[in-house]
């Protein structure tokens, strides 16, 4: 015999936070725990087994700390809340929760969603150089940015680089108008894109005239020392091994280097070796260098963005 409970929401934004885009959420906690959740205004009625009802609950009240104050709950909060109530991590997931990194502009919240995305996060405030590996849509590069922006505006570091190897435009930009920038510009937007989350988009031209941040095509970098800098190599699976060796080794004093990639989106000829891919075997021993690898669970785009990183990956197995 089926059972139901009630559970009586605050008000209408926090039935709404829960609940998410279409009640997408609902149908997510519905496949987690077998349960059935209809939201009736500000009421949620949850039915099933005594086992599923208690299970739904327990992962709506996990989430409480979100949907309570109105943010709005994505599908990776969801699946990260019921990866700590099977791992009994509950305490974690609290700070997880409560540890807000930055405010975008436009006042958005902007935290860890996976116990990954966390170990990253940490590992981007203390340590000089970090390697990030994982499926569009982990938050790669944008957490990077995120730590970046934050330390730049704290005066802990005097500049901020962004760079990436403009391989898709195969490194021969004669065919593009305009000069090398203007060039590269379109392979560097996803980098504008997040720092302009930060900094008003007005502003930034200014920080760039003076040097504060440089977003630039990787063969900027050769022959320079990188002193008092957050430096953030994005793309670099499209590095060649030697480019990277280069990259790496212009790191100077009081300066981090991040570098990100997608294992699976390489763009460089067949014949060509990944530097990124070199890079990880040979550092992996190295003292001082934080290694993090994103899977599809670490994903907190849209919920279809997950399955469809799924799909590959079992396609490519």
């Amino acid at each position: 015999m089926a059972d139901a409970l009630k559970i009586e929401l605050p008000n209408i934004k926090s039935a709404v936070a829960l609940a998410g885009q279409r009640e997408d959420n609902l149908k997510i906690l519905s496949r987690q725990t077998g349960a059935t959740l209809v939201m009736r205004g500000q009421e949620l009625h949850i039915s099933g087994t005594e086992k599923q009802i208690d299970l739904a609950c327990r992962l709506v009240r996990s989430l409480e700390d979100l949907w309570s104050k109105g943010n709005i709950v994505s599908s990776a909060d969801i699946l990260t809340a019921r990866q700590a109530l099977d791992t009994h991590r509950e305490d974690e997931l609290q700070d997880l929760q409560r540890d807000i990194l930055a405010k975008t502009r436009r006042g958005e919240e902007v935290r860890a969603k996976t116990f990954r995305q966390k170990q990253y996060i940490q590992a981007l405030r203390k340590q000089d150089m970090i390697f990030c590996v994982g499926p569009a849509g982990t938050g790669k590069t944008f957490l990077a940015v995120v730590v970046a922006v934050q330390a730049l505006l704290a005066n802990q570091f005097e500049k901020l680089i962004l760079t990436r190897p403009a391989v898709e435009a195969g490194e021969r930009l004669g065919f593009l108008p305009g000069d090398l920038q203007q060039k590269v510009n379109p392979y560097l937007r996803p980098l504008y894109d997040a720092i302009n989350e930060f900094i008003d988009p007005e502003k930034v031209p200014s920080l760039m005239e003076r040097g504060v941040i440089e977003v630039a095509p990787l063969a900027y970098m050769r022959g320079r020392t990188l002193n008092n800098a957050f430096v953030i190599v994005d793309e670099a699976q499209n590095t060649t091994p030697s480019q990277m060796k280069m990259v790496l080794t212009r790191l100077g004093f009081n300066s981090r280097m991040v570098v990100t990639g997608d294992l699976t989106q390489t763009d460089l000829p067949l014949h060509q070796e990944s530097g990124l891919v070199v890079a990880l075997q040979i550092l992996k021993h190295v003292e001082g260098i934080a290694f993090c690898e994103f899977t599809q669970k670490d994903v907190v785009r849209h919920p279809l963005v997950q399955r469809i990183v799924n799909a590959y990956e079992q396609y490519e197995k």
